[in-house]
């Protein structure tokens, strides 16, 4: 009887040691499952992750490359159109010089015409001065006076004043009470300026 019972109890001890095993191996198996399962669904998230990061990233390049197109064109415009006004500048600038060389060519010639009214109106005498021929004459050349004027020729001050070679001629020496030395005694030719430059030197006596 007593051996019987130890056979059932070997015989469960067995049976419960299968089991067990079985038990252990499905653990086993469920647990690798499932630490398969955790690292195929990280390798999933990585690979998403990765992807969005590259999407990003291209994004990105692709804008970064746009914004350096867009400030390329911008920097080649903004020189353009300093390029373009200093050519603007330069074209009045040149513009300007032209005209006033023009200028000055025409008013030289127009200078001895207004010297020859000026001796004409010196010899007229006493007796004509009321005559309607030098009343004429005279209102002639201040008109022709005032239009010099307002075009920027002005007469040169001399007598009196010290010899000064950039705006004087000297072309003779005189001795005289009036002024000092080294001053301009008497006005031979009257110089004129042209917008501050000179147009025609004077021509003078200089005190000695």
């Amino acid at each position: 009887m007593n051996k019987d019972v130890e056979n059932v109890e070997l015989e469960n001890e067995e049976v419960n040691k299968d089991i067990n095993k079985e038990v252990d191996e499905e653990v086993v198996e469920e647990t690798s499952s499932e630490l398969e399962n955790e690292k195929a669904s990280e390798e999933a998230n990585q690979d998403e992750k990765k992807s969005k990061k590259d999407k990003k990233e291209k994004k990105k390049n692709k804008k970064d490359k746009k914004d350096e197109q867009i400030e390329d064109l911008t920097d080649r415009l903004k020189r353009q159109m300093a390029e373009f006004d200093n050519f603007r500048k330069r074209t009045e600038k040149e513009k300007a010089q032209m005209f006033d060389m023009g200028a000055k060519t025409i008013l030289e010639k127009v200078l001895p015409i207004v010297d020859n009214f000026e001796r004409g109106l010196s010899a007229v005498t006493e007796e004509e001065k009321d005559s309607a021929f030098a009343d004429g004459m005279e209102k002639i050349y201040k008109q022709l006076v005032t239009e010099l004027e307002k075009a920027g020729v002005k007469p040169i001050e001399c007598v009196g004043e010290e010899f000064d070679p950039a705006k004087h001629n000297a072309v003779m020496q005189v001795e005289s009470d009036e002024v000092e030395v080294g001053c301009v005694a008497q006005e031979l030719l009257k110089g004129y300026t042209y917008k501050d430059e000179v147009l025609r030197h004077s021509m003078v006596a200089v005190a000695q």
